[in-house]
C-alpha cells in the first residue's frame, strides 16, 4: 500500500488516558534491498499500536518508499525475486513517499496512542534487524521508542525448548514478505503463545510468585556467590 493508513483490526474506544497509554507496545516491520543498514535502504514501512492485551488501537501505518533503479537493481537474487513476487517491486518503482515522510507517519501514529514520558517498547519479530535500520535512516523515531524491545522470536525459541508441542503446533504464517501482514502475524503468534505457554489470567497469585522466587534465589545463589 502507498497510503499512510492501513486497514487493520481496531478497538473502538474513547481516548485512553494517560496511565493506560504506559502499557503500549509499538510494532513496526520493514522491508528492505538487503540486511546491511550501511549498504541497504528500507523500501517498505508498516507500523502498528497495540495495548497490553494485543488490541490494535486506530488505523495503522503502511507506506511504501520510493527507491530508484540502481537501487533495485543491487539486491541480491534471493530479495529481488521475494519482492518481485510479493509485488513490491513494481510498488516502489510508483511510489513517492520518502523515508522521511514514513518516519513522519510513524511518529504521528506514536504521539496518538502512547505517552511521550513513557516511550513504548519496539515490538517485532527478530527485530534487531530492523531496529538497526530505524536507527540509521529514522533517528526521530528511534529515539521516540523505549531501549527495550519485545521479540516474539525470543519467546518461539523459548517455547521450542521447553514447550515442544506449543512450539509445533503455532498457527502458520502465510509468508507473504509484505511489512503490514507481517506485523498481524507477529500479534497473532505473540496471542498464541501467551494463550498457551503463559499463566492464564488472573496471572499466579502473590503466594505462588513469592515461592518462585524462593526456588530460583536457592538455585542460582551458589553461582552468583562464585562469580
Amino acid at each position: 500500500m502507498d497510503d499512510t493508513q492501513a486497514s487493520t483490526p481496531t478497538e473502538a474506544a474513547a481516548p485512553a488516558p494517560v496511565a493506560a497509554k504506559n502499557d503500549r507496545l509499538v510494532w513496526i516491520d520493514l522491508e528492505m534491498t538487503g540486511l546491511d543498514p550501511h549498504n541497504d535502504i528500507i523500501v517498505e514501512v508498516a507500523a502498528l499500536v497495540t495495548d497490553a492485551q494485543l488490541n490494535v488501537l486506530g488505523q495503522g501505518v503502511d507506506i511504501v518508499v520510493h527507491a530508484d533503479d540502481e537501487r533495485l537493481a543491487a539486491m541480491n537474487p534471493v530479495v529481488k525475486e521475494m519482492h518481485r513476487a510479493s509485488g513490491l517491486t513494481e510498488e516502489i518503482r510508483r511510489a513517492t513517499a520518502t523515508i522521511e515522510e514514513a518516519e513522519d507517519a510513524v511518529l504521528a501514529l506514536i504521539a496518538e496512542h502512547c505517552d511521550p514520558a513513557h516511550p513504548a517498547p519496539l515490538a517485532g519479530n527478530s527485530i534487531a534487524t530492523d531496529r538497526s535500520f530505524i536507527r540509521e535512516y529514522m533517528p526521530r523515531l528511534d529515539e521516540a521508542l523505549h531501549y527495550r524491545m519485545i521479540d516474539v522470536s525470543s519467546i518461539k525459541e523459548l517455547a521450542r525448548r521447553w514447550f515442544p508441542r506449543a512450539y509445533f503446533n503455532k498457527p502458520q504464517k502465510g509468508m507473504k514478505h509484505r511489512a503490514l501482514a507481517d506485523i498481524i502475524e507477529s500479534i497473532a503468534e505473540l496471542d498464541y503463545y501467551r494463550r498457551s505457554v503463559f499463566v492464564a489470567d488472573p496471572g499466579p497469585t502473590t503466594e505462588d510468585a513469592a515461592r518462585a522466587a524462593a526456588a530460583t534465589t536457592a538455585r542460582f545463589r551458589q553461582a552468583l556467590d562464585d562469580a
